[in-house]
């Protein structure tokens, strides 16, 4: 085998405090914060002199983790419209399992979350659906049903 896991993954994003709570609402916890800067960081990521500041946030049962980082230098830029529809090249989503879609809908909402298309049934085996969240972030949302 050559992995052993999926540790994270990462989101670049202007607005910190909106996006890690965004993602508590939906229920990831807050594993934990700092500042990232020096010649390690500048390594690792292929650019001078960078200085950030990192969230991660895991999800309850432990085994996923996002990462949300705000870069103060070098400045963020953007590689894409803003609001980039599903079908732009890249990575688009994170699908997250959820217990009562309809409730995680209205809790988001209260983040300014907006569906992007609407709630749709898969056979008899799931409700789905695509909200959009703060920086354009598309998170999917499926409910099991049986």
């Amino acid at each position: 085998m050559t992995i052993r896991r999926m540790d994270n993954v990462l989101i670049v994003v202007d607005d910190l405090e909106a996006a890690t709570a965004f993602f508590a609402e939906l229920g990831m916890e807050l594993e934990g914060k700092a500042p990232v800067e020096g010649g390690w960081v500048d390594r690792v990521v292929g650019l001078d002199g960078v200085r950030a500041d990192i969230v991660m946030m895991r999800t309850p049962d432990g085994h996923g983790r996002v990462e949300l980082t705000k870069f103060h230098t070098p400045s963020a830029i953007s590689s894409e419209p803003q609001n980039a529809p599903a079908n732009t090249l890249g990575i688009r989503r994170i699908m997250f399992a959820v217990e009562d879609i309809e409730d995680v809908i209205a809790r988001l909402r209260s983040h300014g979350a907006e569906l992007v298309g609407e709630v749709a049934q898969y056979e008899d085996s799931y409700r789905l659906c695509y909200v959009r969240g703060p920086e354009g972030i598309i998170v999917g949302l499926a409910e099991q049903l049986s």
